[in-house]
């Protein structure tokens, strides 16, 4: 018992294909610019514009997948297409975090000749291209994984395009060339953590763990508030996408609501419960009301 799962959801197509255009620039006049110059910050800066354009892409389909309707055989549509995509980009992510670590080091012992001139010259153009991104995406990044995971990507390429921008700055004032590496050394620290974060979060989506905010108990405890609930068991809450959180539960009424027509009065103050009194707005909520002596039909392992 529950409600339609046909939700509709926000179409922010257009952002993220004028966010993935961008990025498509900066990743062509990036590698011109690692190819000119040999920086490795600038090379990695471009590796991880590479990543995070893929993100976007990746992004841009899962948004479009999203918006298709349910069907007899896919009853949530293409809802958690946003979590596969966020789980992606944040796997590549980490993969080029490493990268970023292991050769940055390398070449803190051995530092290469850098043009800074040219350097500052192709920084700033990602610098640029990357706020403008930031600001397309900047008023829909909350609402969902997918475009938090795309909002970011472009801010981490923003920072690492500033971190290009005053490691060229360094070189050319002072000619430290070891500055080069610690600027990629700076990127490789920003990726990580967000992408760890990010991989935590959707991983749990997967993973159907109770969705953050809302206590199990406390809503265990609420149920049994409503008059004539006896008992409260099975009970289970996952999140099928962002703004779309499930729950079901086993509740045990008193016999007699069976005979006298209470027990549907008793679903729908158990569907109001989780729907208005928790921060986290459950609308989707399953509940299938019983007698006690139903127990002794269900398999043992059922808590």
């Amino acid at each position: 018992m529950g409600h339609d799962h046909a939700h509709g959801t926000a179409d922010h197509r257009g952002r993220l294909a004028v966010a993935l255009g961008i990025s498509v620039a900066i990743l062509l006049a990036q590698a011109v610019g690692a190819a000119v110059t040999g920086s490795l910050a600038l090379l990695v800066d471009t590796a991880h514009v590479l990543t995070d354009t893929g993100g976007l892409a990746l992004a841009l389909v899962a948004a479009h997948l999203s918006l298709r309707p349910p069907s007899p055989t896919r009853t949530w549509g293409y809802r958690r297409a946003e979590v596969l995509a966020a789980l992606a980009q944040s796997a590549v992510l980490l993969v080029v975090g490493v990268y970023v670590l292991v050769e940055a080091v390398q070449r803190l012992v051995d530092p290469p000749e850098i043009p800074s001139t040219t350097l500052v010259v192709f920084g700033l153009i990602g610098l640029a291209g990357n706020l403008v991104a930031l600001g397309v995406l900047a008023s829909s990044r909350s609402d969902n994984l997918n475009l938090r995971a795309a909002f970011l990507e472009v801010a981490n390429d923003a920072l690492g395009s500033l971190a290009v921008v005053i490691a060229a700055v360094v070189i050319a004032t002072t000619g430290w060339l070891r500055a080069d590496a610690v600027a990629a050394l700076v990127i490789g620290a920003l990726i990580l953590p967000r992408a760890m974060r990010l991989l935590r979060e959707t991983t749990s989506v997967l993973l159907e763990s109770t969705p953050p905010g809302l206590d199990l108990d406390e809503v265990r405890a609420h149920l049994l508030r409503v008059e004539h609930v006896r008992e409260v068991h099975d009970l289970h809450a996952s999140l099928i996408a962002t703004g779309l959180p499930v729950i079901s539960a086993h509740v045990v009424v008193d016999d007699g609501c069976f005979s006298d027509g209470h027990a549907g009065r008793i679903l729908d103050e158990l569907q109001e419960c989780v729907a208005r009194h928790f921060d986290l707005s459950v609308e989707h909520s399953t509940f299938q009301v019983e007698t006690a002596s139903h127990r002794r039909h269900e398999h043992p392992s059922h808590a």
